[in-house]
């Protein structure tokens, strides 16, 4: 393995609406895999594309991964401009996978158009508690079919409109009260119960083809009533099996207190990959800085083991040699012919919010 490689497993978040130099440094110093963009870095369309090329000038073999958290509802980095799709659980109640697909579709175009190229979404997660506020409008539904169809119908739409999906918060963050921002949430469920309700919309999605899946910092007794999912082998090794899912599997945010209330940045870092976890994401720089530092280090001394990095590296690559092989600057003047207004109103028109 070349250990110029290992950067290809951290997405960072980065400070502001331009790439600051030191960011840039980083980036191409250390081949890192991906940036993750959040409102903090949205001005407008032109200056999201403007900044996507400046991060694709640090790429070495591949792009980088280029993602955000644009879900529709509550849950969006771009608040104008792009096409606003209502909460997913309005959709659910429309019922109609074609409406959710072509929205996720467009959503998907006008992104690409941008320079983004990775969604976290669709939200796989069932509403089963009525209290559980974290989740809540953001699931398709209360009932595994309805989510189902229309997690199928959202990964197709945003492939087909050249965005890759990630299918999240694995293994199901809808049976809980606590939010994992703040906390660590416990899922108590039997394992009776989760094959039933939970695992339903993950086993669709991997089936659906979808590239990504994001480890949920949940514990799960009937997984490993011990950790975290996120830093469980017995989670990740869960995740393949059941779903018999090959592709790549990220941490949700690193950066969460689910995780930094129990483990030191390295030390979770380290533990994430030794679990199982092809991608480690952070907020911010710093802390990505820490983590790649403590994960090489971890390498070099053999506590990870390098036949596990190359495999990461290799369904990274994958990933990227499949969607990202023919990347192209984005020509800006271009971008407001995708972003069309008219088209977005016709097709915000066929959802019937009162659903």
């Amino acid at each position: 393995m070349n250990i110029n490689e290992l950067g290809q497993l951290f997405i960072t978040g980065i400070s502001s609406e331009a790439l600051q130099d030191n960011e840039g440094e980083f980036l191409e110093k250390n081949n890192i895999g991906g940036v993750i963009i959040f409102s903090r870095n949205y001005k407008d369309p032109a200056q999201l594309a403007e900044l996507a090329n400046q991060i694709q000038t640090k790429r070495d073999e591949y792009p980088l991964f280029i993602s955000v958290d644009q879900e529709g509802g509550r849950v969006k980095r771009f608040k104008d401009s792009f096409i606003q799709l209502p909460p997913m659980l309005t959709l659910g109640k429309n019922d109609s996978p074609k409406l959710t697909f072509e929205l996720h579709q467009t959503m998907a175009e006008e992104l690409a158009a941008c320079g983004i190229n990775v969604d976290y979404s669709p939200t796989c997660d069932i509403w089963t508690n009525p209290k559980n506020t974290v989740i809540g409008d953001r699931a398709f539904g209360d009932n595994a079919d309805v989510v189902e169809r229309h997690v199928s119908a959202a990964i197709r739409g945003l492939h087909a409109g050249n965005v890759i999906a990630c299918a999240k918060h694995f293994p199901g963050h809808g049976n809980t009260t606590k939010d994992s921002h703040y906390d660590l949430p416990y899922v108590t469920a039997s394992m009776e119960q989760l094959e039933k309700v939970e695992l339903k919309p993950f086993i669709k999605a991997a089936k659906s083809r979808v590239e990504f899946m994001m480890m949920a910092h949940l514990i799960v007794d009937a997984i490993d009533p011990d950790l975290p999912c996120t830093l469980s082998p017995k989670a990740y090794k869960f995740c393949r099996e059941k779903l018999k899912y090959k592709k790549i599997i990220i941490t949700d945010d690193m950066e969460m207190h689910a995780i930094t209330k129990h483990f030191s940045v390295e030390e979770a870092a380290i533990k994430a990959l030794e679990a199982g976890t092809d991608i480690l994401l952070y907020r911010s720089l710093e802390q990505t800085e820490l983590a790649f530092n403590a994960v090489k280090e971890a390498v070099r001394t053999g506590r990870l083991k390098l036949k596990d990095i190359e495999e990461k590296i290799e369904r990274v690559k994958a990933c990227k040699k499949n969607y990202l092989s023919s990347y192209q600057p984005i020509y800006i003047p271009s971008i407001a012919k995708v972003l069309r207004s008219e088209n977005q109103k016709n097709l915000l028109s066929k959802v019937n919010l009162e659903a």
